[in-house]
């Protein structure tokens, strides 16, 4: 089964990470040093391209595809286990996110987007309830989907049980936690989880969580969109493991 995303940056990112790419349609008249860097791309990998009319690809994608769409192989999950074990043995402090229920596929693409800035080691999703690893995803997180590690499970309990099993602090990012997360130690193995945008955590998940936190509100309204509430929890932990 096959998929596709749009735009030079995913689609050279998504080259360069070494996804394997099915074909590539250009826009008819593509040009520019970026095109050109792309071109090169492509002939370098031998990955076979057309030229196309740009009805063609406005037909294919949606959004502002930049006269590039991709054809790719679905994102290749990697087991949690294989995540957990493999950050391990490299980082005596591994980072994780996980998402119960953000369906919404902009705030996927953008936590995961931050989820590689802030250097964490891995995003693990739920099968079913979640946003899909789309094309869209894949553009709003600027390629990010492509570096970061992805789980996906049947159930997010059973990873933090083995989370917690391994060392990892979990904790639930909640506007009802009872800590502020600025007073929480992120300098440890830690595994944040964001819930969905309209329901939060589920309670038989956060039931497994050790630690509730919150982030500190001035304004009348009493929570953030979930991907600004994840890069604040996950940019605390990166300024906490910086020394700032």
């Amino acid at each position: 089964m096959s998929n596709y995303l749009y735009g030079i940056h995913p689609v050279t990112e998504a080259i360069t990470s070494g996804r394997k790419i099915e074909k590539v349609l250009l826009k008819q008249g593509f040009e520019g040093p970026q095109a050109r860097a792309l071109m090169t791309l492509l002939k370098e990998h031998d990955i076979p391209y057309s030229w196309v009319p740009l009805q063609k690809l406005s037909s294919i994608a949606k959004g502002a595809h930049q006269g590039v769409v991709a054809y790719i192989s679905e994102v290749e999950y990697v087991p949690f286990e294989e995540m957990v074990e493999t950050a391990l043995s490299h980082k005596s402090a591994p980072l994780f996110v996980l998402l119960d229920g953000v369906s919404d596929v902009r705030n996927l693409g953008a936590i995961a987007r931050t989820a590689e800035c802030a250097g964490f080691d891995g995003i693990i999703l739920p099968a079913k309830g979640g946003a899909p690893l789309n094309a869209d995803a894949v553009k709003t997180s600027a390629g990010a989907l492509m570096r970061v590690p992805v789980a996906k499970v049947q159930n997010l309990r059973i990873p933090i049980f083995y989370l917690l099993e391994s060392g990892f602090q979990v904790v639930a990012a909640t506007e009802k936690g009872a800590d502020d997360i600025y007073e929480i130690n992120l300098k440890k193995p830690t595994a944040i989880v964001m819930g969905s945008e309209g329901k939060g955590i589920s309670p038989s998940v956060l039931d497994l969580c050790d630690i509730q936190a919150r982030i500190p509100m001035a304004g009348e309204i009493g929570s953030l969109n979930v991907s600004v509430a994840a890069a604040v929890f996950m940019y605390e932990a990166l300024r906490q493991r910086q020394g700032r």
